[in-house]
């Protein structure tokens, strides 16, 4: 299992199935089974929850650190515009298109080829832990969050998303708030009521506004946007209520739930968080796996999207082949030769600390 044009072949042929197979989020059976039959194939002994895989290396020692390699084989629904069947995987230019290639099906099958590669070795410093996960794109709570407390400790992860190659050593968190403004109703012709539009305007200005005390050395300032807003039955009456909803990206400068009540101590209208669990994630510069990257040529940077980092709580580098761009794209593709470089670096940068 140590040849690498081997599993650069197997990892081709294997995103090439995977993308023929549809895997929208909370319907990846398809894909969960074929990802199970790959390894079980290879006489590699898998464990499933849910839509979820997971195989440890030959050798696994549990007086040793554990590795954690993480992708998902889950899909968004294609974007109206494509102009090719989004289950075709199809190869021109060098480029292979398909509906989950770039995003993240390229860094999957890249990890599985890693894993595969130390999966036979005995002489390691760490155990290999790689997890196939569902329901990524909607942060799911059926995806890597459901299997975290069945893996086993972990000492860090790499979590399998495009990013160039380049090394996201921060990624921004999310929390999305409702807000409601409350008033009082009255009639629009006489000096009546407390217009609640009017209160929620101030707490939006409050929003637009606001620069946090602390700033990210790597992600840079939280961003809050106000994105969706409702008040109002008729013109002629002053509304009671505005509701109106708040996309929060967190840093790694503040917990999320510090983050709310500092929002809720400024602003007057009712403040509700849908969740606090997507949380922003990070890993040292000095850690050993980042400085591997580095060596070898890779930029680090801090990342404005998000993915399952956020509910995995060790340290945890984002990075692979692929372009974040692309992802979501109509004609989604992914050029071959990233694939290649993707398995190269991953392999020599766990070379460097296994």
């Amino acid at each position: 299992m140590k040849d690498k044009q081997g599993l650069f072949k197997d990892a081709l042929a294997l995103l090439k199935q995977l993308i023929g197979l549809s895997s929208l989020s909370k319907e990846e059976e398809f894909t969960a089974d074929l990802i199970d039959r790959f390894f079980q194939q290879r006489d590699i002994k898998t464990q499933r929850k849910g839509n979820n895989i997971w195989v440890y290396n030959a050798h696994y020692d549990s007086n040793k650190p554990t590795i954690l390699l993480n992708s998902h084989h889950d899909t968004v629904k294609p974007n109206t515009g494509y102009t090719r069947d989004p289950l075709a995987a199809t190869v021109e230019e060098g480029k292979l298109y398909g509906l989950g290639s770039n995003d993240a099906g390229g860094c999957l099958v890249s990890l599985i080829a890693t894993f595969l590669y130390f999966y036979q070795q005995t002489d390691l410093k760490y155990n290999f832990c790689i997890v196939a996960s569902a329901e990524e794109e909607i942060s799911g709570k059926n995806g890597i969050e459901s299997v975290l407390d069945e893996i086993g400790p972990i000492d860090f992860a790499i979590v399998g998303e495009p990013t160039l190659l380049d090394l996201a050593i921060a990624e921004k968190g999310l929390m999305v708030l409702d807000c409601t403004a409350l008033g009082t109703a009255g009639h629009a012709a006489r000096d009546e009521g407390d217009n609640a539009i009017y209160k929620a305007i101030r707490d939006i200005e409050w929003f637009q506004n606001y620069t946090f005390e602390r700033t990210s050395p790597t992600l840079g300032p939280i961003k809050m946007s106000v994105t969706v807003i409702q008040a109002g039955s008729q013109h002629n009456v002053v509304p009671a209520t505005c509701n109106f909803v708040v996309d929060v990206r967190t840093t790694d400068a503040y917990s999320n739930e510090e983050t709310l009540d500092i929002i809720k101590s400024h602003v007057k209208s009712e403040v509700t968080a849908r969740s606090t669990r997507l949380k922003s994630s990070s890993i040292s510069d000095t850690h050993p796996i980042v400085k591997a990257g580095i060596a070898l040529g890779r930029k680090v940077y801090g990342s404005p999207t998000m993915s399952d980092q956020a509910l995995i709580p060790v340290p945890s580098l984002k990075l692979g082949p692929g372009d974040s761009a692309r992802s979501h794209m109509a004609d989604e593709f992914i050029y071959i030769d990233e694939i290649r470089a993707g398995i190269d670096l991953y392999i020599g940068m766990l070379e460097k600390i296994v």
